[in-house]
């Protein structure tokens, strides 16, 4: 029997003439594979069409760290792939796995658009229409996704720079009048009349304050109170305003009676003052530094997030793309949420898109909050073997039951109340993952222990 005759019995081409039939037979190919064989791979481009002639084929999905049956393929004509034929994207749903010694036909994606259109254009064009259709839909609800959370991350962002910007101005704003008030006490120093050993020694017991040592709390209350009773039984003006500057600065009752035996009785107003006003200045300017290093460093981190002026495949580091989206989620992680890094220092570099990855770790990580309601621990953890760089977002949330475990790399599907968002986030993930990097995604979860998996091939497929 003639392959062609071999298909002329298969249902699904029960309304085929014999020229078709044989012509069909033609562009493709007989072949056959013992168990244990992979015909395809989930996620893969579906660039082929598969048609059972005998034997029996399991499709399978990565459900978790397993492997789940979802069909079988054991009676002749049943067929599966060749998206590819209209839609440029087709990519295989699951993954076939051969049970027992297997014939099929196989024909690739292109012939089988060739024929198509020769034979049933009508429907080839009704068959792309429809495709094209929910393809425009997907999109048009995903890039709404995208400006929803870059609408998110940019007030998340505004609202960390506002912090330390606030401080700086404020800093800088204080700077005008402690440069003010340094003077002014400087200029009454010098009308005391004191020697230049007396200044000396003055500025080196300036220069002796240690501001890190500082106090705080109750601490720093009790050292104000001392100061102030010091001031007061020494007769020293403006007590209200010298003695906070003083006890913020660490100096102690002792230091004062070290200032008073260096400078005679009419100056130590003026000494004080000066002191006091010096350390509040070098204190502004340090909060000011701070604050503008701070908003330094966010530039930074919207940078290597976003991945300007980079190359868009190069070799990544995992740790740097995790490090700044959790600057970029910085407004999620407050109050009580723990972080928790698990680096292993030994993983080495990948072949990737860095900002496809970032969009992958901000949806895990969004995820991960989201799921422990602003409490929990949120733990990153990167390990290697041979062939893999794998990273693992663990979160203390309730858990995914059986059923939505099994649906969250689905398009669309969502666990979130109307108006957060179309979908987890994980549909996006998995093709960035698996289609765009040849990598796996998977979920293992319970009550109390929720851990998405990203294995990333050390380098890049190739094709």
């Amino acid at each position: 029997m003639t392959l062609a005759d071999e298909l002329r019995a298969v249902p699904i081409l029960a309304g085929f003439t014999d020229a078709q039939v044989t012509q069909l037979a033609a562009a493709g190919t007989e072949e056959t594979y013992e168990p244990g064989a992979h015909l395809f791979d989930e996620g893969r481009p579906a660039d082929d069409w598969w048609v059972l002639l005998s034997g029996r084929i399991d499709l399978v999905r990565r459900i978790g760290h397993e492997e789940a049956v979802m069909a079988t393929m054991e009676t002749a004509g049943q067929w599966a792939g060749g998206f590819r034929a209209w839609d440029e994207h087709g990519i295989y749903m699951g993954s076939a796995r051969v049970v027992e010694p297997t014939r099929v036909f196989r024909l690739t994606a292109p012939e089988l658009a060739r024929v198509g259109e020769d034979w049933f254009p009508f429907a080839v064009h009704l068959l792309r229409g429809l495709i094209g259709t929910a393809r425009r839909i997907e999109h048009n609800a995903r890039q709404r996704e995208a400006l929803v959370a870059l609408g998110t991350l940019a007030a998340g962002l505004a609202h960390e720079i506002n912090n330390p910007a606030s401080a700086a101005v404020r800093s800088v704003g204080a700077l005008q009048q402690s440069s003010d008030d340094t003077f002014a006490s400087l200029q009454q120093l010098a009308g005391e009349g004191i020697s230049a050993s007396q200044f000396v020694a003055l500025d080196e017991l300036r220069r002796s304050i240690d501001v890190a040592s500082a106090p705080t709390g109750v601490a720093l209350a009790d050292l104000e109170e001392s100061l102030l009773d010091w001031l007061g039984e020494h007769a020293v003006d403006r007590d209200w305003v010298i003695a906070p500057a003083l006890a913020a600065a660490g100096v102690s009752p002792a230091w004062l009676d070290r200032v008073a035996s260096a400078l005679p009785g009419t100056a130590l107003q003026a000494g004080l003052e000066w002191v006091a006003s010096s350390v509040t200045t070098a204190v502004l300017i340090a909060e000011a530094q701070d604050a503008t290093r701070r908003i330094s460093d966010l530039v930074s981190a919207v940078k290597s997030y976003s991945q300007l002026d980079r190359a868009a495949v190069q070799d990544v580091r995992v740790v740097d793309g995790l490090e700044s989206t959790l600057i970029m989620l910085g407004h999620k992680l407050r109050g009580g949420v723990t972080v928790v890094r698990d680096y292993d220092d030994s993983v080495p570099a990948v072949t990737a898109n860095p900002g496809e990855l970032n969009q992958v770790w901000t949806n895990l990580i969004d995820n991960a909050v989201d799921a422990m309601d602003g409490s929990g621990t949120l733990t990153l953890r990167t390990h290697a073997d041979e062939r893999h760089v794998v990273v693992e977002v663990c979160d203390t949330g309730a858990g995914m039951t059986d059923e939505v475990a099994a649906h969250a790399f689905e398009p669309f599907f969502t666990t979130k109340e109307v108006g957060k968002g179309t979908g987890l986030g994980l549909d996006i993930s998995r093709r960035i993952v698996v289609e765009r990097h040849g990598g796996a995604i998977d979920v293992r979860s319970e009550p109390g222990h929720t851990v998405v998996a990203v294995r990333l091939p050390r380098h890049a497929p190739s094709g």
